[in-house]
Formats: C-alpha cells, structure tokens, sequence
C-alpha cells in the first residue's frame, strides 16, 4: 500500500473506541504503510493541522494491548458537522492539501452516525475531484443505532456495566425494610438498546428491574404512576429503567419538563438529561412514595473496567478489517457485522455502502418491546447477551488501572 495514512475518532467515546484505532495502527502496519497519522479530535482538529505520528505513542506490542485497554478516545474527539462542498468548497480543499502535505492514501473515521456522514461528504468530493484516496468508516457507538450493521462496536461493554450495574442497585435497595422506588437513566435518544440492556440483569441470582422505558414508545406520566402503583401492591421495592430520550405524545423529551433552554449541539440535537429525577420527583409528588433517581451519564461509555471482551475483540477486528478494505481497493464504505447465529454465537465482518448507513438511525423493533410498552421480549435477550460475554482484565499498576495517554 503506497502512501499514508490517517485516523480520526469522533462522537461519544467508549470503552474499546481504542480498540478499533489499534486494530487500523497494527493493521496498517502490517500492510507496510510507514506513517499513520492521528487527527487530535477528528476532522476539526485537522482542520487546525492538529494531527501526530501514531508510531511515537504506540512503538510495542505491549503499547498495542494497553491502548486496547485504554477508555475514551486516546486522540480526543469532537462534534463537528463538516458542510456540503457545494456551501464551503474551501473547508474541502484544505483539508485535501493537508492530505497532500501529509501524502495521505487512506482516511478512517471511528464514529457513530455523524462521523459516518463525514465519510459520505468526503469520498464524494474526492470522487468529484479525482482524488484516489480511500475513506473507510469504522462502527463505533455505544447506542448500537448504526444501520445495517448488526450491532456496534462499544454497544456490548456498555451493555454489560449496565446490567451489572442494575444488579448492584437491586441488591442495594432491597436491603431495607422500607418501601422504595428507585428509577435509573440511561443514555439513548431516539433508540432504546442501552435501556433495553438493563433486562439482561434478570437472571438466577437477580430479579432485574421492574420497569423498562424505551424511546421508540410514547411515555404517559399518568400510565407511569398507575403501574408503580400497581406494583407497590406487592413489592415494597420497584425498579425502574428508563431511557434519557422517552417522549410524551406532543413529541417533547420528558426531561425538557424541568429545563427553562435545551441546548443543542452542532447537529442540532437536544442536550438531554436530568429524566429520572424529574421523574422521581413526579413521583413523590402524585403518591408520597419515596422515590430516587440515578443517572449512569458517562460511565456507562467510559468503564473500560467493566469491558466486554467480545466487544473489545470485535472492535479490534473492524479496524482491522477496514485497512483490509482500504486494501482491496475500497472506498465510501463502512465495516459492519453480520450476525449467523446466536447459539452458538457466530459473527462476520463485511463492508457496506456509507450511503445506507450515513444519516440513518436503527431502533428496537416494535415486536421486541412487550404490548403495554413497559419490558423487553426474549427476543432481545437472545440478540444482546451474547454481545456482554467474556472479560478483559486491565494491566494495573498501584491498584489502579494504567492507560495509554498523550501528554498535551
């Protein structure tokens, strides 16, 4: 493979987004390419020229297994919209140069939906200006909303802090004697696989939550209140998992109930939290029931602790296999998964079309969600365990987890 090449991350961090950026570094260099480069927080930060040699970080084997081990994105990310050539055709030519400077002949791009976007726009300009680099796009995303792909890297670990986590709130709260409820917020805007994932603690030695809320259902406060009722009838504790992005039937985030500005980022989506304590507040008020709220926010991304293994090895692969495709000639595709079996667990790797994946999202379907809209079907368990099994121990140091940095 002649020239070099360049590697950005992009998005929400998770805890093996560094598992596919070393497959991409140990894969590159197996195919003989000499300099791989890093974007410092993705395409913005090349846009700035803030870019360095990957092999001055990662210069051993050892080096490759610590930055597998290492959470969030070692190269720092960002959100950055890139424009439509046709609105800012400079912001396009500079970034062309800095791949002439550089003598780039192969891009990748770990991210979710938005960075997938980034490798659409930038393999069609190239495809307009005869430019033979290849733009490859490797699957990154705790939400697993990528389409096509049957699930996605970063999904499995986070799955498994989750349902771990729910496992150690239930033993937690049924300690005591008093009546309680306890409602747990997780991340997932208009998708519900990482609520959905709080099911999967039910098992010999755990009830698992009572209460599972999905974005892709209406969520009526009323209904809410009517079920923990219902429940309290019999249990003098409830659980209840919901998801950050639940709407009411007028299409507003439950949690913009107790927010005077919502936010926005440069995509234009709506900067969320804050639903389990608006929610257990609610509670209180309507029924005097004591009621908490927990919110998992960015710990549930960022537990490299708490890795799947399958995860971190499957992310390891995509990278991998992206320089494979890049290899081959491939261009304007991203790596996805494509399940053969769950029992046994049987998973390939192919490349897809960035078209029918960029800007598109992929929800729960309906028939895994239970009729009143309040639990997962086995249907889900059988798709998302196999995704949270195996663990990966991190190499530690003083009793603490040690990771690969850069020194800013």
């Amino acid at each position: 493979m002649l020239g070099n090449a360049i590697v950005g991350q992009s998005g929400g961090p998770t805890a093996v987004i560094n598992a596919s950026l070393a497959g991409v570094f140990k894969a590159a260099k197996d195919h003989k390419i000499q300099k791989v480069y890093g974007m410092r927080n993705g395409i913005e930060g090349l846009l700035q020229e803030k870019y360095i040699d990957l092999s001055d970080y990662v210069k051993t084997s050892l080096e490759i297994e610590l930055l597998k081990r290492t959470p969030a994105s070692f190269l720092g990310t960002c959100r950055y919209k890139l424009p439509a050539p046709s609105s800012a055709p400079q912001t396009y030519e500079k970034i062309f140069g800095i791949f002439k400077k550089l003598d780039i002949k192969y891009f990748f791009y770990i991210g979710g939906n938005d960075s997938m976007d980034t490798i659409m726009k930038l393999s069609e300009y190239a495809d307009a200006v005869g430019s033979d680099i290849r733009f490859i796009g490797v699957p990154k995303t705790i939400d697993n909303d990528l389409a096509v792909t049957d699930h996605t890297p970063g999904y499995g670990s986070a799955a498994k802090y989750i349902a771990t986590a729910m496992k150690e709130i239930i033993c937690d709260a049924k300690t005591y004697s008093t009546d309680s409820v306890t409602i747990v917020e997780i991340m997932g805007r208009n998708a519900g696989w990482l609520t959905a994932a709080a099911s999967l603690s039910c098992c010999e030695d755990c009830s698992g939550p009572d209460l599972i809320y999905l974005p892709e259902r209406v969520f009526d406060r009323d209904s809410f209140v009517d079920k923990i009722l219902e429940l309290k009838k019999t249990n003098k504790v409830v659980i209840v998992a919901v998801s950050e992005g639940v709407t009411t039937k007028d299409g507003k985030y439950v949690c913009e109930a107790n927010k005077k500005n919502v936010i926005t980022d440069s995509f234009g989506h709506k900067l969320l939290g804050g639903t389990a304590m608006y929610l257990s507040d609610y509670l209180t008020d309507c029924t005097g029931i004591k009621s908490r709220g927990i919110v998992f926010s960015t710990l549930q991304r960022c537990a490299s602790h708490m890795v799947s293994r399958r995860d971190i090895t499957e992310a390891f692969m995509a990278g991998a296999d992206a320089v494979v495709a890049a290899a081959r000639g491939e261009t304007g595709k991203m790596i996805i998964f494509r399940r053969i079996s769950n029992e046994p667990y049987s998973m390939v790797t192919d490349s897809c079309d960035i078209h029918l994946i960029a800007n598109k999202e992929k929800t729960i379907p309906q028939e895994w969600i239970t009729a009143d809209g309040t639990y997962i079907t086995d249907e889900f368990n059988e798709y998302a365990r196999p995704l949270i099994i195996g663990e990966l121990s991190p190499f530690m140091v003083d009793g603490l987890p040690r990771h690969l940095f850069i020194d800013d």
